[in-house]
């Protein structure tokens, strides 16, 4: 492999625990920002938008702003604008995040919300039903009423989006289901496939190279999820590098599809690893 030119990091379970940063994290992203490495923090989360996560990390003391920042939402909200243009979306995810949907037309939760013989009624007199259902975090808006609601919307004919398929994530009490544990059985009741943008969709680590000016091939992407962080970035062309921290387990590790280029103890490791790469 040639000379690093860019990396890619995740951020929870990578640099943070429930927004608190893990040991040797700051300090090894201040190593990286002296070293002028180009990088760029690209998750999955959807609870807040891209302004609030740099606010929240620049006030534990890590380098970032905004401009560092790629998530799930704002490249869902290219995708819908470029595949779905003027469609109305039915949007349920934990958090608020229209900030970073510019461009996208949400419908209020209720909107084509009726049952049985009113469902015709009462989308007519709210405009009619969403042409798209978008998942995004999972958490207390995801409510049986809710994923109901979605369920019926898509036999409708409504286009499935979701945000990610991670089947969990790691917080300070543990590990919380996360959105995948129930897209499976959505996709499976409804017969259909869900249109992923965020990871471990290839796009998405497209649209990060693309917003750092940089090739898969000098590129390497740094994730606690060895499925849609390490492994999806590896058959995107760039080097992956799993840390033991967040959401890793072995027995995920020995089960996986694939084997890491790169396994490290954590992010403090990181630049001790990318010295040994040259860059």
């Amino acid at each position: 492999m040639e000379r690093i030119g860019a990396v890619l990091i995740d951020i929870d379970g990578v640099l943070t625990v429930s927004w608190k940063p893990l040991p040797g994290t700051v300090a090894a992203m201040e190593r990286l920002r002296e070293a002028g490495l180009p990088l760029a923090l690209v998750t999955n989360t959807t609870s807040r938008t891209r302004a609030s996560i740099a606010g929240k990390l620049a006030g534990e003391g890590f380098p970032v702003s905004a401009d560092d920042i790629l998530t799930a939402p704002a490249v869902t909200a290219a995708h819908l604008r470029e595949h779905h243009p003027g469609a109305r979306c039915l949007l349920i995810n934990t958090g608020d995040i229209r900030d970073d949907l510019t461009g996208v037309t949400l419908v209020d939760e209720g909107e084509g919300e009726g049952a049985g013989e009113d469902e015709e009624e009462s989308g007519s007199a709210h405009g009619g039903a969403p042409d798209v259902v978008v998942l995004g975090g999972a958490g207390d808006a995801f409510t049986y009423a809710a994923l109901n609601r979605a369920f019926r919307h898509v036999q409708r004919g409504a286009r499935l989006v979701a945000m990610h398929r991670n089947m969990y994530w790691r917080t300070a009490a543990g590990l919380d289901l996360d959105t995948g544990a129930f897209l499976l059985g959505l996709e499976r009741a409804a017969r259909v496939e869900a249109e992923i943008t965020g990871k471990p969709a290839g796009s998405f680590f497209a649209t990060a190279l693309a917003h750092l000016g940089a090739t898969a091939c000098h590129a390497l992407m740094i994730g606690d999820d060895i499925e849609s962080d390490v492994l999806a970035a590896q058959r995107a062309g760039l080097t992956g590098v799993l840390v033991r921290t967040g959401k890793y387990l072995p027995e995920t590790h020995r089960a996986a599809d694939g084997t890491p280029d790169h396994v490290i103890g954590s992010f403090a490791d990181l630049p001790a690893l990318l010295e040994r790469l040259g860059a």
